[in-house]
């Protein structure tokens, strides 16, 4: 193949690239023009990362919004609320900020953030301020299904031999595998780590409950839900449900925007 075709194929693909995205630039016109909040920020939790979020970013952005994803470390709790502080210092208006699991302390820290118009919890931890996220567990039924096995130097992982049943059943075998092989394992010294800020004492917040969650009490999740006076949403699936309940979460963002967009005019 001569130099002269490997540019117009590259040309082509590049056309085609562009022509490929520009529906989902008009998708803007499905958010109501004096609808204020726009952005939304996505906070994974652990043993994951960001991409697990790809079928909610395609469901928002085709409605127009705008949404960034945080890739948290996983380090302590300080570097993840400062990944999510670079993604809302980015944002060009309010923001709804979303969190998974252990995404929720994220969120519920970083939340205080003056662009933070909402907070919505998938499945996820919401300690008040002075609290750790490992309080949030005691007095409630272990999670017998979900076990982390830790390292030498303190970073666990879900078993693997428990990985589907624990986190995932509701994904298929292939991708159940993939994530199981794939995971980003967490400091199990950031559940140990004392909260600065509530952001839900002050944030109007929902949540999105997994009914058949195996990561967390459901008594737990109702408890934290109602605690912070959330509006809950109540879903068929497993602790994955970033990933098998993009419609279903998206709605409950969709809303959540919608409301703090009333309250801001």
């Amino acid at each position: 193949m001569t130099r002269k075709s490997i540019t117009t194929i590259s040309a082509i693909a590049a056309a085609a690239s562009m022509s490929v995205a520009l529906p989902a630039a008009n998708a803007a016109d499905t958010i109501p023009k004096d609808q204020t909040v726009k952005n939304v920020v996505l906070v994974h939790g652990a043993f994951a990362d960001g991409s697990g979020w790809k079928g909610v970013y395609d469901n928002l952005t085709k409605r127009g919004y705008r949404v960034n994803i945080v890739q948290n470390r996983l380090t302590s709790l300080a570097d993840d609320v400062a990944a999510t502080k670079r993604a809302l210092e980015r944002q060009d208006g309010p923001v709804i900020l979303v969190g998974h699991s252990w995404g929720g302390t994220v969120i519920t820290e970083a939340g205080i953030d003056g662009k933070v118009a909402g907070l919505v919890y998938v499945s996820a931890l919401s300690p008040d301020a002075g609290e750790t996220t490992a309080q949030q567990y005691e007095g409630f039924a272990p999670a017998s299904e979900f076990v982390i096995e830790t390292t030498m130097d303190g970073f666990g992982y879900v078993s693997p031999e428990k990985f589907k049943a624990g986190f995932a059943h509701d994904v298929s075998d292939a991708d159940v595998v993939f994530m199981r092989d794939a995971q980003v394992p967490i400091n199990m010294s950031a559940f140990g780590t004392k909260l600065e800020n509530a952001a839900w004492r002050t944030k109007p917040s929902w949540a999105v409950i997994a009914t058949e969650d195996k990561a967390f009490d459901q008594a737990m999740l109702i408890h934290m839900a109602e605690r912070i006076g959330a509006k809950i949403t109540k879903v068929s699936a497993s602790h994955a449900l970033f990933m098998t309940q993009p419609a279903v979460i998206a709605d409950t963002i969709d809303k959540a925007a919608k409301s703090a967009s009333v309250k801001k005019q």
